[in-house]
C-alpha cells in the first residue's frame, strides 16, 4: 500500500476530518448571492468587552478583495472563523476569592452568593480588555447536486456553529446530519470479525472495542493485528468495534468511528502530486487544484462508504 500525505504538507486544501450533513430538500445556491448573504455575517475581532464573535472569512487568500465563496466546478468552499477570549477560571477565581476576602475582613460581614456573583461579573469585564484573543477556522464544502454539506471537523458544536450561521446569513438551511440504515458498530464489528471488509475497503491496524454494558470496559489497539485470536476474543466476548481504522482504494485512509464521524483523513501521494502538477507553482491555484481534486474523490468515495454501511437512510417525509 502506497503512503498517505496528511493535510498541511503544502498550501494544498485537505480536509482532515469531515461531517457529512445531507440537504433535506433541493436548495439553490448561487455563487454571487451566497456571497452577498455571507457578507452580512462577517468575521470581526472582539470588542474589548466580549467574549467571543464569529462570522465568515475568504477560505482562500487574503484581503478585502478575497472572494468569501470559492467555486470549482460544482463545489462551494466557505469559511467560518471564531474568535474569543481567553480568560482562565483560575484567574478569576483567585481575583475573587481576594475581593471577598478583602470585603469580609474590612467591612466585618459575610458576602453571600447573589454579591459573589456580582463580584465575578466586574471582575471578569475588569479583565477581558487584556485576556488573551484565541481564533479558529471552520472550512466547509456545499456539494448541491450530491445534496450534501461536508465539514472540515470531527465537532458536532463547531459544525453547527458553521451552519448554523450560515442559515442566519441565507434564511434557510435544511440539512440534518447523513444517517445509515444499520448502525456503524455493528457494520464495523462485523467488518473485524470476519477479517473481511466491504468492496474497494481495507481494515487497517487500528480500532476502538466497546463492552455493551453501560460500565464496561474499552480497549483501544493501535498498529495491531485485528486478526490477531486476542482481537477475536474481545469480539467473543461481546464487545463491539466503535472505531476502525480503513483505506479506500488505496486512494485515502481514515479512521471512522460508530457516529459517522471520519477522523484523521490522509491521501495517497498520487492524489497530492496530481493536485501540486495542477496547481503549479501558484499557492492559490495549487489550493483550487486540492480542493477539486478531494471533492471529485469524495463524489466517489461517501456513497461508497454509505452503500458499505448499509445504505443512507432516509426519514419519512423527506
Amino acid at each position: 500500500m502506497r503512503a498517505f500525505a496528511s493535510f498541511g504538507d503544502s498550501p494544498a486544501m485537505w480536509f482532515r476530518n469531515l461531517l457529512v450533513y445531507r440537504l433535506t430538500q433541493d436548495t439553490s445556491f448561487d455563487a454571487e448571492a451566497l456571497e452577498a448573504a455571507l457578507a452580512t455575517k462577517l468575521a470581526r475581532p472582539c470588542a474589548s468587552q466580549e467574549l467571543t464573535t464569529y462570522g465568515f472569512v475568504a477560505p482562500f487568500g487574503k484581503g478585502e478583495d478575497a472572494p468569501l465563496v470559492h467555486v470549482s466546478q460544482d463545489f462551494l468552499l466557505i469559511a467560518a472563523r471564531k474568535e474569543e477570549r481567553i480568560l482562565p477560571g483560575s484567574v478569576v477565581k483567585d481575583a475573587l476569592k481576594d475581593k471577598v476576602e478583602e470585603i469580609e475582613a474590612a467591612q466585618m460581614r459575610k458576602v453571600y452568593k447573589k454579591e459573589r456573583d456580582q463580584l465575578k461579573d466586574e471582575i471578569v469585564q475588569a479583565f477581558l480588555p487584556r485576556a488573551f484573543i484565541r481564533r479558529s477556522q471552520t472550512v466547509a464544502a456545499i456539494a448541491p447536486k450530491l445534496g450534501l454539506i461536508l465539514v472540515n471537523s470531527a465537532s458536532a458544536r463547531r459544525a453547527e456553529d458553521l451552519l448554523s450561521t450560515l442559515r442566519e446569513a441565507i434564511g434557510s438551511l435544511p440539512v440534518r446530519p447523513l444517517s445509515v440504515k444499520i448502525a456503524p458498530s455493528a457494520t464495523l464489528t462485523d467488518w473485524v470479525k470476519t477479517q473481511q471488509a466491504a468492496p474497494d475497503f481495507t481494515v487497517l491496524d487500528e480500532c476502538e472495542l466497546r463492552d455493551t454494558h453501560e460500565d464496561g470496559g474499552v480497549v483501544r489497539c493501535k498498529r495491531q493485528d485485528l486478526t490477531s485470536e486476542e482481537i477475536q476474543l474481545h469480539l467473543s466476548t461481546g464487545k463491539l468495534v466503535t472505531q476502525l481504522s480503513l483505506a479506500w482504494q488505496d486512494k485515502l485512509s481514515f479512521v471512522l468511528d460508530d457516529k459517522l464521524i471520519i477522523k484523521r483523513l490522509r491521501f495517497e501521494d498520487l492524489l497530492t502530486e496530481q493536485a501540486e502538477q495542477d496547481g503549479g507553482d501558484d499557492a492559490l491555484a495549487q489550493q483550487d487544484a486540492s480542493f477539486t481534486l478531494m471533492m471529485l474523490t469524495f463524489s466517489e468515495f461517501l456513497p461508497a462508504l454509505f452503500e458499505a454501511l448499509g445504505g443512507e437512510e432516509i426519514p419519512q417525509g423527506i
